[in-house]
């Protein structure tokens, strides 16, 4: 502060002086700051900034306002004397921005004997009533006195820096800098109480509270004590591990790198929800005697939950993982040792076998339906009283109620609380898609333990002496919920102007260049790899978007398989000659390339939330973290751009005609003469010939499928060829394409050959096709052969079903879809052909 007072440099005003006896100003002036470094563009000729990378450099790049964040160049032509006192608007976010001319600083009072009795004498009735009603001000060093504009809706932030590793630290800076920094609190050094009471009368008031679902439930609770009426909405910024209440409100599973100033469009815009919020009663155990009672807590740790609250095996491995950090701290400072104890705590206590009896010693009554016969015969280890959809970082142990008639879906503002029963099976199944046994969605709960158990409440664990619990509903408390948007949509209020089709082409960027080059965002562009086009819906959201994209890399895999190796004879150049395409790691994101100043990515979670126009128009980029730098190989010259359109079941590249034409046109028809299929990536028992071919269509026909040569395939079939014909080891021409992915032969032999072929299983493995495909990942082929009627059942020789294959061979999504299909496949193949 020193060194700045001595240049005359004056800090961005964050309040007014009181007692002052000037008129207050209602308007704000900028502040304009010099910089030496400065992005974008300037407001008066439009012309960039020019960087000045020494440090040595001391050279005035720009003049920008901390406020708006408008900004010139330094010179005469550019920055005016006339803007020096001009009001400023605040900028995009003055909505939610608190102006200092609200906040008064509250002038010392002075404590000489005469000013107060002269005070005393002149005091009226009216004014001691007003000075009681001053006394919650007493002590404070401001006051706010807003402006009420429909218009407004300023927002309190609140960050946990503990919460997220060293996020909250930078997100705290990153709001104050955006934001009036005394509307930005620590938790770290006060709670929210303050800040709460000294907003209380701010009209249209939101918060944002930055952290985990803990950091939520801590705000609530003070809004509860304080009464505030309306209650102000919360949002959440989830910088937790589980953040199961923020992927509920659709804020995501965590912070990645969304600029500060989308987020503050999103709670701007965001729709107010009710939450549940359900009251714990605790009392001693009324059917044993004093002696009888255990050793144990007398009380629950939080006497109200928001997300759930459990007893039995997820609480005991809590409650083992919160002691060992309270003894020894210093052992839990990385996520990854915290989830490793998680995993060796769950294992032991699977061994042990410590909550096999939970069932025994628990009554259960919701409603007034006694729920402890069932839970008994069930024998459930885990008793779950949901109030939200998500459990355990994002399961769904409530499912979808679908197929039962006696359970509606799951809603966090219906005023029923979900009870769910686990077994150790229904608990490991949670993390690829099942669901719990549901008990009931009731108003009220008695729960009755006749031993100590652990219980979690909201994930803070505890053991519980032999108790009466009553769960009862508290209230609803009001919560922002994260809206679709569509701010890159032109003229929204037109619907003719948003495009029925959209030709989008798609690129592809890696974990490495994206670290280091998403600040300059044409480097980046340079620095991508194209995919492939797609043709979607001008309506469609990102979540439709990604299955366009995983459809065009399996037909990228099922092209790229057949001209592995491509020689260019007219070209000398140093362009790789082998065309290596790596396929698409199951982490990959979208990217926003919308932003100003840079690219950031979309949380998975909350692509349903996104429209593709909002982060491009012609071109998508996706990061993939696990692309590989030695396999970023750029399509060669004469490579056709693979297309895949948006339609009712499957595209029409599928079509042979089409394909046909495509092929054609670019070239790629006719340079058959000019490829081979490596020597590596030929198996033995594709390279033998057929023992007894039965002609030499049959042949042709089993070397096309292996070549994955679709032309060659169907002129093969329209001369007669058998597509009942095996290889030497038995295997199927839909074993052969189902391995190696080439989705068009398969299409076309589902569609052309007889029915047995869909299970027929090789003699050597006792694997059907689907287990092929899903042992090599080709999502596309086992999607058509599961549409097709493909037994999800049918185990291998070694009692493998197509679900294992796929988690084996590490596709955890794949072996999910499986799952969840195997699910809803109620009668197999072999079952309604013995039942025919």
């Amino acid at each position: 502060m020193e060194q700045l007072e001595k240049i005359n440099f004056r800090c961005k005003p964050t309040f007014r002086e009181g007692g002052s006896r000037s008129p207050r100003e209602n308007f704000v002036r900028h502040h304009w700051v010099h910089r030496r470094r400065q992005e974008g563009k300037c407001k008066q000729c439009g012309k960039g900034f020019q960087q000045k990378f020494s440090f040595h450099s001391k050279e005035i790049v720009a003049i920008s306002c901390s406020w708006c964040k408008l900004a010139f160049h330094n010179k005469v032509t550019c920055f005016m004397l006339h803007h020096i006192e001009e009001p400023c608007s605040l900028g995009a976010h003055a909505a939610v921005i608190v102006p200092p001319t609200w906040i008064i600083k509250v002038k010392k009072p002075q404590n000489s004997l005469k000013t107060s009795t002269r005070r005393k004498k002149r005091t009226s009735f009216k004014r001691k009533a007003s000075k009681r009603g001053n006394d919650d001000n007493k002590g404070r060093p401001f006051v706010i006195k807003p402006i009420s504009s429909p218009l407004m809706k300023p927002l309190l932030v609140f960050v946990n820096p503990k919460s997220g590793g060293n996020q909250g630290t930078k997100v705290l800076q990153m709001f104050m800098w955006y934001l009036n920094p005394r509307q930005v609190f620590d938790l770290s050094q006060e709670g929210p109480r303050d800040a709460l009471e000294l907003y209380r009368k701010v009209p249209n008031l939101r918060i944002l509270a930055c952290g985990g679902d803990g950091t939520v439930g801590w705000i609530l609770s003070i809004l509860d004590e304080l009464q505030l009426s309306p209650p102000p909405p919360v949002a959440v910024l989830p910088l937790g591990t589980g953040n199961d209440l923020a992927r509920t409100l659709n804020w995501g599973g965590g912070y990645t790198d969304e600029p500060v100033s989308k987020i503050l469009c999103h709670v701007e815009d965001g729709t107010i929800v009710q939450l549940d919020r359900w009251n714990l009663q605790v009392e001693r155990n009324p059917d044993l005697p004093q002696d009888e009672l255990e050793d144990g807590a007398r009380k629950l740790p939080l006497s109200v939950f928001n997300n759930y609250f459990s007893l039995g095996f997820d609480a005991h491995v809590t409650l083992e993982f919160h002691e060992s950090r309270e003894a020894n701290p210093e052992k839990f400072n990385s996520r990854f040792r915290n989830k490793m104890f998680y995993a060796g705590a769950a294992f032991t206590d699977f061994l042990q076998r410590s909550s096999r009896d939970l069932s025994k010693h628990v009554k259960v009554v919701c409603d007034g339906t006694d729920l402890t016969p069932k839970i008994q015969e069930l024998k459930f280890q885990c008793i779950v009283f949901l109030n939200i959809p998500r459990y355990c970082a994002g399961t769904m142990p409530w499912g979808n109620p679908g197929d039962h008639r006696d359970f509606e879906p799951q809603r966090h503002d219906d005023g029923y609380i979900e009870v769910i029963g686990f077994t150790m099976a229904s608990l490991a199944a949670l993390q690829v898609g099942g669901h719990g046994e549901r008990l009931h969605q009731c108003r009220e709960v008695t729960l009755l333990t006749y031993k100590s158990i652990p219980m979690q409440v909201d994930g803070e664990p505890c053991r519980l002496a032999p108790s009466l619990i009553r769960i009862s509903l508290r209230n609803q408390a009001n919560m922002v919920q994260k809206s679709k948007r569509r701010t890159s949509m032109p003229l929204l209020n037109d619907p003719h102007s948003i495009p029925d089709r959209l030709r989008i082409r798609v690129n592809r960027i890696n974990l490495q260049e994206y670290e280091g080059l998403h600040y300059d965002k044409e480097k980046l562009r340079e620095a991508s790899i194209p995919l492939g086009i797609i043709v979607v819906r001008g309506d469609c959201d990102l979540e439709t978007c990604r299955m366009y994209i995983d459809r065009l890399q399996e037909d990228l895999q099922s092209v790229t398989s057949t001209t592995q190796r491509v020689h260019y004879q007219d070209q000398e150049s140093s362009f790789p000659r082998v065309l290596s395409v790596q396929r698409l790691s199951p982490r990959w994101c979208f990217l926003d390339a919308t932003s100003a100043d840079r690219f950031y990515r979309i949380d998975r979670s909350q692509e349903h939330l996104h429209f593709v126009t909002e982060i491009s128009q012609d071109e998508i980029f996706i990061l993939d973290p696990e692309l590989v730098m030695s396999q970023q190989v750029g399509t060669p010259p004469g490579m056709p751009d693979l297309v895949v359109e948006q339609a009712s079941g499957i595209s029409d590249r599928w079509n042979p005609a089409v394909r046909k034409r495509m092929l054609s046109d670019s070239g790629l028809g006719k340079i058959s003469p000019h490829y081979e299929v490596p020597d590596k990536q030929k198996d033995a028992s594709q390279t033998r010939m057929l023992q007894s071919p039965v002609s030499s269509e049959d042949q042709a026909l089993l070397q096309a499928v292996i070549a994955g040569d679709l032309l060659k395939f169907i002129e093969c079939c329209k001369k007669g060829a058998n597509l009942l014909i095996q290889g030497p080891d038995h295997c199927s021409l839909l074993h052969h394409a189902a391995k190696t992915g080439h989705g068009e032969i398969v299409k076309y032999i589902l569609e052309h050959g007889p029915s047995e072929l869909l299970d027929m299983t090789d003699s050597e493995t006792g694997e059907t096709a689907l287990h092929k495909a899903a042992c090599q990942r080709h999502r596309a082929v086992c999607q058509l052969l599961v549409d097709a009627g493909a037994s999800l059942r049918k185990t291998d020789s070694k009692g493998k079903t197509p679900r294992d294959r796929a988690q084996q061979a590490g596709d955890p999504d794949l072996a999910s879809y499986l799952e969840s299909r195997q699910n809803y496949q109620m009668v197999s193949h072999e079952d309604l052909e013995t039942a025919v």
